[in-house]
């Protein structure tokens, strides 16, 4: 006889757009069952010892119980099992959209939003009673394309500033004596591709030795470059940006299909990455909070704390979009990824200089087409504890603040980069997540070992130190800069060899040095 079912909690969804068709019945569909840990994680709060990936598969990840209650689930309605990850906590299933329809009990219709056509499905998942405890999310029974990177080409010509990465780099004073030797850069992409070719060429027009780049697929995505005004853009921008600032680091490029499953997928791919051990992992891409599941944010934040206990540190762009995030109800939004309380939202800042100096830096606000650096406060995550003791205050009903950090971001003051043959001035916040994940590349082989969760030691520093340039003027909508912490651009824009000095000397003994690449 068949177990009661009951609704996962954060999983109901409506569709968007225009109904324009059934899906068939033996349409091939595949999800991602993630299930919560055998025991429960907790997060370094103030960045205490990281754990070996052994060790957390062994505390942390999918209870074999639950996994052959999964395993018995599929059988029941003819699912197939495609894949078991327990340290990633994932079983992913395939089987038809008729039996997945009876299996998690929700319909399916074909819609059609801005263009493309997906597969939507109504109402919250159901799942057996006696497993509802241990099943964190299943995502993928909906396909539609779910984040959107956060780059913006310059399209001004009449604006001269522009700038390549390492004139960036050295500009925000990184340690330009080191360069990411020993470790990976994982960089996250949900569309687009590169070419080998674009790489051999641009690093050296810069000086700069060209990194080992590698790609690696996750569910079936691929490095598929096209054309240079079609996502190649980002990739192109977060390779060249992350390998400019660190070329002795290998880059692993994780290409997945843009959607819940897909990204939650190529996160925790990365993170459980036994072979390339990424040591640090940039995402350009997200979206609005309001745009997604709680059990798919839930999902994708316990992963990053998963991060965290590994020593893995976690960039994200916070948004192209200003205060509202791109959604128009009048109201303000924070973008996720970046919203999670264990990832480094990265915002964006407007970069003048001269004769190898900082001018001026302001808030990035080119106005409503032009784009402006995202921010505000979560209304999914609770205000952190680090954010709370540096004096952050949310609004009434307000939560994490966003973003922590920032950097160079206007396409007025972009980066120089090649995308398919083509050169150009790209911004966005984009730029921002990749150039603070090669500085902590850097960072990690001078100190030797890896910063893993930085958050709270950024934290501690604020206003205490000269590790970060305190951004005061501008605003990004509804928040203005002011001075420390503020909704538009964070602690503010990072002095590298001030940041490294003060990392340095705080608590360089509160982890087994090297545990995050065992």
């Amino acid at each position: 006889m068949a177990s009661k079912k009951v609704p996962l909690p954060g999983s109901e969804r409506l569709p968007a757009g225009t109904r324009t068709g059934d899906v068939p019945k033996d349409e091939v569909v595949e999800v991602s069952v993630i299930l919560k840990p055998k025991t429960p994680m907790e997060a370094p709060q103030r960045g205490g010892d990281t754990i070996s990936r052994e060790e957390f598969a062994a505390r942390h990840g999918a209870d074999p119980g639950v996994i052959d209650q999964v395993k018995a689930l599929a059988k029941e309605y003819n699912l197939t099992v495609i894949e078991v990850a327990p340290e990633r906590r994932t079983v992913r299933l395939q089987g038809t959209a008729a039996d997945m329809s009876k299996a998690f009990g929700v319909s399916f219709d074909r819609y059609e939003l801005e263009g493309t056509k997906y597969r939507a499905r109504t109402g919250a998942v159901q799942v057996p009673a006696e497993m509802a405890g241990s099943i964190e999310a299943v995502l993928g029974l909906d396909n539609r394309p779910h984040v959107k990177p956060h780059f913006r080409v310059k399209t001004n010509a009449a604006s001269a500033v522009s700038y390549t990465p390492r004139q960036v780099a050295q500009l925000y004073q990184f340690p330009l004596d080191a360069d990411g030797t020993g470790q990976t850069i994982g960089i996250l992409e949900l569309g687009g591709g590169f070419r080998p070719a674009d790489l051999q060429k641009y690093f050296p027009s810069i000086g700069v030795k060209e990194p080992t780049v590698i790609a690696v697929s996750v569910d079936k995505g691929k490095n598929n470059p096209t054309t240079a005004n079609s996502a190649d853009g980002e990739v192109m921008l977060d390779i060249e940006v992350a390998g400019a600032v660190a070329p002795g680091a290998r880059i692993a490029v994780y290409f997945a299909p843009n959607t819940t499953a897909g990204y939650q997928d190529m996160l925790t791919t990365a993170i459980h990455d036994a072979t390339n051990k990424p040591s640090v992992i940039s995402t350009s891409w997200g979206g609005p909070e309001s745009g997604w599941t709680a059990q798919a944010m839930s999902a994708f934040d316990a992963a990053a704390a998963a991060a965290a206990l590994l020593g893995v540190s976690i960039c994200a762009a916070a948004g192209d979009d200003g205060s509202s995030d791109g959604v128009k109800d009048g109201g303000n939004h924070v973008d996720f990824p970046a919203s999670s309380p264990h990832i480094l939202a990265c915002g964006g800042t407007n970069l003048q200089s001269a004769n190898g100096a900082i001018t001026s830096e302001t808030v990035w606000n080119d106005g409503a087409k032009g784009g402006s650096t995202g921010g505000g406060f979560s209304v999914q995550f609770p205000l952190p504890t680090f954010q709370a003791s540096a004096g952050v205050k949310p609004p009434t009903g307000g939560g994490r603040g966003v973003p922590d950090v920032s950097g160079d971001a206007d396409p007025e003051s972009g980066y120089q980069v090649l995308v398919d043959g083509t050169s150009s001035v790209i911004g966005g916040t984009s730029a921002v997540a990749p150039l603070w994940s090669g500085l902590i590349a850097l960072l990690n082989q001078k100190l030797g070992q890896p910063v893993g969760f930085v958050l709270p030691a950024l934290y501690k520093l604020s206003g205490s130190t000269k590790a970060f340039h305190d951004i005061t003027q501008g605003s990004n909508g509804s928040f203005s800069a002011g001075p420390a912490w503020d909704a538009c651009t964070g602690l503010g824009s990072p002095s590298g060899e001030d940041l490294l000095a003060a990392l340095g000397g705080a608590g360089k003994n509160t982890r087994r040095k090297g545990s995050s690449g065992s």
